[in-house]
């Protein structure tokens, strides 16, 4: 029981750090390292400046679809 909810509140958790654009920075940094340590990861603001520019193309793509 309590695994299931450790789950949930890391869940609530993510989500409520995407909802605010900052979800991520970490987990991308550590991915980078693993997957490919040869590139040097973007610096964290340019990737929150690259988190909010791919939430709002995703909120324009959703709007044309629903019109």
């Amino acid at each position: 029981m309590f695994d299931s909810l450790s789950k949930v509140g890391k869940y609530l958790g993510q989500t409520a750090k995407l909802m605010v654009g900052t979800f991520g920075y970490d987990n991308y940094v550590q991915h980078m390292k693993l997957t490919h340590p040869k590139q040097l990861p973007m610096f964290d603001k340019v990737f929150l400046k690259s988190t909010r520019r791919k939430k709002t193309m995703a909120k324009v793509v959703l709007n044309i679809a629903n019109n």
